[in-house]
């Protein structure tokens, strides 16, 4: 069974994701073609799936904090842990990228990224995309286009958004099965 950060990230956050696509075919239409409506759209739904991710990573490791910090003993350590495994965190203000992901689960004793590319050969593609996801998001919300950060692509476009929702869909089942069998690994319990 996939953890409720995973469960939430399937229905709820993609729910989401969904009816800013619908938007996008309603304007736009669903032909090819150039339709400079949606370029709005476009990066409406690069903004929005960079933040649901991010919800997404977030809702994760907190996950993973509350089942990590129970099998603390003494029991009276566990806020303590808690708040200090929290202190700081790079997902609460910061986008949701290769850093800042390695910078939050190492807390827990874990070489996440390590991890999470022995587990698929794809994630090489995959952190390509969010990081050009990443790079387009903040380009849009600081209106700062430079060419040169945007890998060479111009003009955003419903593909490129599709291309990184896979990428975060793919992601977001390698972090699951990760930190499910990290936790299992260390606490002795099933976390999910």
């Amino acid at each position: 069974m996939p953890s409720i950060a995973l469960r939430r990230w399937k229905n709820e956050r993609s729910q989401k994701l969904r009816e800013i696509k619908a938007s996008h075919a309603a304007i736009g239409g669903s032909a090819r073609g150039r339709r400079f409506a949606t370029l709005q759209i476009n990066q409406a739904f690069a903004v929005m799936l960079s933040s649901q991710f991010q919800g997404f990573c977030r809702d994760l490791h907190d996950e993973c904090l509350v089942h990590f910090v129970a099998a603390l003993t003494p029991v009276t350590l566990q806020t303590a842990i808690q708040k200090l495994m929290e202190q700081g965190r790079k997902l609460d203000s910061g986008n949701p990228n290769r850093d800042n992901l390695i910078n939050d689960y190492r807390r827990f004793g874990l070489d996440f990224w390590s991890e999470v590319e022995s587990r698929d050969r794809r994630i090489q593609i995959w952190q390509g995309r969010l990081k050009m996801l990443t790079d387009w998001r903040n380009a849009i919300v600081h209106q700062d286009f430079d060419p040169q950060r945007l890998h060479g692509v111009k003009t955003l476009t419903l593909q490129h958004v599709k291309q990184w929702q896979n990428a975060c869909h793919g992601l977001a089942r390698t972090f699951d099965v990760v930190m499910h069998d990290f936790l299992k690994n260390v606490t002795g319990v099933t976390p999910w």
